[in-house]
Order: C-alpha cells, then structure tokens, then sequence
C-alpha cells in the first residue's frame, strides 16, 4: 500500500496485458503431441494461466509428467516461441498501466512466464518505467494457482494490501489463496461465471471496460 493508503496492483501478463493464450494453447497442444500424447485442444486452453510446472500432470496425468514433462516443457517453449511475434498487447493495455502509476498505486507485473518472455513483454509494452518491479516463472518453485507467486508480487510491491488484475481462474485462485481480491476480465477466455467462482469480486469484458469502471472495483 502507498503512503496515500491505495493498494498496490499486482497484474498478470499473458491473457490480461497481452493477447497469448491461444498461442500458448497451441504450441503446449504441439508440444505434447511430439510427445505422442493427442489431447483436445479446448481442454489445453482450460488450463492456459496454469503453470508449465503443473500444467503437465494437469492435462495428461502425474505417470505422464514423470516420464515426458520435462521434454514437453522444452518443446513447449522453443514452440511458443516460434509464435511470440505475433503476440499484441490488449486495447489500453498500456494505458491502464499509466492510469494506475498516475494514481500512485504500487505496480508490479505478476508473471509465472519464462524470464525471456516476460522481457519480450516489458518491451511491447514499453512498460519498464511505469512498474515498481515483476515476476517470472524462476522466482518460484511452484506458479498458479499456487499463490507463491502472488505472495512474490506483493512482496516486491512493498508487502501491504494488493488488489490481483488477471483474465483466468488460476489467476483467481492463486490471488484468493494469497489473500488478494481479484478483478477480472473475459480477455483469456473464461466466462464471467467461472472467473467470480474462482473468486473474481468482479468482471469487465475488456481493460477499457475496466479502465472506464475503475472506481467501482477494489483498486478505486
């Protein structure tokens, strides 16, 4: 929290500032076949927010993991890579960042991205002066929906009351697990049920629909 009393913002990347979950959809869904495992690819992107280090065994079981998660993880982001350029941050992506840091909130990035990914991310969106600090997916050993890396994100935003900005259910969860409220958008695909289930206090369809409502949320 700020001396003002304002919570700091603790933002998810992939699926919430930027529109990659259906390219991670796709290339996990690549990745696990050069493996030998076909899975339907809506059941890979129930589980895009979810961590590489779980996602495995969440999809095709803990024997699986054990046997082939390490060389789906690699495949995955040489795959994901492939794609990243096509990657464009979500309509006033940028100015909802410039908006927070303008109301003196806290401001930190909560990523469980690859550290190369999470820079590629910063440069697009030309955010390194407007946060305080963000994570990646080396700051913990275990990402969403643990909340190990919420609690990283709170810790670097300065440790007081933080409000969690995220587009899936593991966002949710990991920020209901770490204490935080969440505010939500429909940008990763879930619905607005699902996301208020998960522990969304609220949805807007887009980040102008929440720049635009700012006040009614718990960032106000």
């Amino acid at each position: 929290m700020t001396e003002d009393g304002k919570p700091a913002a603790i933002l998810d990347i992939d699926g919430t500032l930027v529109d990659t979950n259906y390219q991670h959809a796709i290339a996990w869904y690549r990745a696990f076949l050069q493996s030998g495992k076909v899975l339907p690819l809506w059941r890979v992107h129930r589980h895009i927010g979810m961590g590489g280090d779980q996602l495995v065994a969440a999809l095709a079981g803990e024997a699986f993991d054990d046997e082939h998660g390490d060389d789906v993880r690699a495949a995955e982001k040489v795959l994901y890579m492939a794609l990243i350029d096509e990657v464009r941050p979500f309509a006033d992506a940028r100015a909802l960042l410039e908006h927070l840091k303008a109301q003196d909130h806290a401001l930190v990035l909560a990523s469980s991205a690859k550290p190369d990914e999470v820079e590629h991310y910063l440069d697009l969106l030309d955010a390194r002066d407007l946060t305080d600090d963000w994570t990646h997916s080396g700051d913990v050993e275990r990402t969403k929906p643990e909340p190990d890396l919420v609690a990283a994100a709170v810790e670097k935003a300065g440790g007081g009351p933080a409000v969690m900005v995220g587009d899936s259910t593991w966002d949710c969860e990991a920020a209901k697990r770490a204490g935080l409220p969440t505010v939500a958008v429909l940008t990763g695909g879930f619905s607005e049920g699902e996301l208020r289930e998960a522990g969304a206090e609220c949805v807007f369809p887009s980040l102008s629909e929440l720049l635009a409502n700012l006040g009614d949320t718990p960032l106000s």
